[in-house]
C-alpha cells in the first residue's frame, strides 16, 4: 500500500515537471501587484519614464505596477534591492546606463555584478544629454561657460543627478575635451540638481532630456548644449557639443527593465510583450517625443547583448578617463 501511494505520488510529480513552464507562467501571472523599483528619486527622468511605462501597461493590461523609489548610489542602492528580490516577476526595475554600465568601473565594490545578476526584460528608451543653466545665468552658450571656467578654475559648479551618473562621467569627459576643471556637485536624482539650479546654488547640469526638457519649454532652464552627434528634433536651435568645436563628442543615456537572474523565462516573455505594446501606444510615443528621447523595443536577448557592448564601452571611457570612485 505504501509503495503504491508513493508510486502515485512520483507520478504526479514527474507529469508536473513535465508541464511546460508557460502552462503556468502565462495563465496565472500576475496574481498581485508587480513592483517597479525606480533607483532615483521622483520627478527625475528614470522616474518619469517609469510612471509613463507601467501606467501604459496597467491600463492595457489592468495589471497593479506599483512604483517603488529606491535612490542612491548612482542607481546602486536600488539595483541591489532588485538583485536580492525573489525571481518570481513580482519585483522588477528601470535599470539605465549608469549603474548597470558605468558604476562598474567607477566603484572598486558593488553589491552586484550588472551582468550576472539580472535577467534583462526589454529596453526602453535613449535619451541625450542637455547641459542647461538657469535662466537668470549669465552663461548663453557653451562657449561662455568655457571662457568663464577658464578664466575661473574650480568655481563653475557642475551638478549631477549622483556619482557614476552619465550626466556626471558626460560632464567629467567634457571638462577633459575642453581644458577646464569645473566643480562637481553630485545629487540624489535629477529633481534635487534642478531645483538647486534653478535657485541658482549650482551653475550648471548634464541632464537628460526627460529631466529637463519640459523646463526647457517652460522657459525656466536654458539649454545651451545637448550630447547627442546631431541636435534634436524638439530642440532645433540647441546646437550639439560635437558641432560646438568638440567633434565626436557624445555622452546619451539609455533605460530598459530587469528582473532579477532566474526569473523564468515565460514571465520575462511576458514582460518583454507588454513592454514593446507600451512603446507602440500615440501617448507614450508623444510623451517620449516631447522628451526628446528614442523608443528602443527589442527582445531580451538583444537587451543582453546591447548591455555587454555598453558595460565594454563606458567602462573603457571610465578608464581612460581615470575616474574612481569608493
Amino acid at each position: 500500500m505504501i509503495r503504491r501511494e508513493f508510486f502515485h505520488a512520483a507520478c504526479v510529480v514527474a507529469l508536473a515537471a513535465a508541464i511546460p513552464a508557460s502552462a503556468f507562467a502565462q495563465g496565472d501571472y500576475p496574481v498581485k501587484p508587480i513592483r517597479l523599483i525606480v533607483p532615483f528619486p521622483p520627478a527625475g527622468g528614470t522616474d518619469v519614464l517609469s510612471r509613463v511605462i507601467g501606467q501604459a501597461i496597467g491600463n492595457a493590461t489592468k495589471w497593479s505596477i506599483v512604483i517603488d523609489n529606491k535612490p542612491g548610489a548612482g542607481g546602486n542602492i536600488g539595483l541591489e534591492m532588485l538583485a536580492k528580490s525573489p525571481a518570481d516577476g513580482y519585483t522588477i526595475a528601470m535599470g539605465q546606463t549608469a549603474n548597470l554600465a558605468v558604476n562598474p568601473a567607477l566603484y572598486s565594490k558593488m553589491a552586484f555584478e550588472p551582468l550576472k545578476d539580472f535577467a534583462p526584460v526589454a529596453m526602453v528608451s535613449s535619451q541625450p544629454l542637455i547641459l542647461v543653466v538657469s535662466e537668470n545665468s549669465k552663461i548663453r552658450s557653451l562657449k561662455d561657460l568655457v571662457d568663464t571656467a577658464k578664466k575661473n578654475p574650480g568655481r563653475i559648479n557642475m551638478a549631477s543627478a549622483g556619482n557614476g551618473t552619465i550626466g556626471h562621467i558626460g560632464g567629467e569627459l567634457f571638462q577633459r575635451r575642453a581644458g577646464i576643471k569645473l566643480t562637481h556637485v553630485p545629487y540624489k536624482g535629477a529633481s534635487p540638481a534642478v531645483t538647486d539650479l534653478m535657485g541658482g546654488n549650482v551653475d550648471c547640469f548634464f541632464g537628460n532630456s526627460q529631466a529637463v526638457g519640459g523646463l526647457v519649454t517652460g522657459g525656466k532652464l536654458r539649454a545651451i548644449a545637448v550630447t547627442s552627434p546631431q541636435r534634436i528634433a524638439n530642440f532645433p536651435n540647441v546646437p550639439a557639443v560635437a558641432e560646438s568645436g568638440y567633434p565626436g563628442f557624445e555622452a546619451s543615456t539609455w533605460s530598459g527593465l530587469l528582473a532579477p537572474a532566474g526569473t523564468p523565462q515565460p514571465v520575462i516573455d511576458r514582460l518583454n510583450g507588454e513592454v514593446l505594446k507600451a512603446l507602440k501606444q500615440p501617448e507614450v510615443l508623444k510623451r517620449l517625443y516631447e522628451d526628446g528621447s528614442t523608443s528602443l523595443g527589442g527582445t531580451p536577448k538583444q537587451f543582453a547583448e546591447f548591455m555587454r557592448s555598453e558595460h565594454a564601452k563606458w567602462g573603457a571611457a571610465v578608464r581612460d578617463a581615470g575616474i574612481k570612485l569608493d
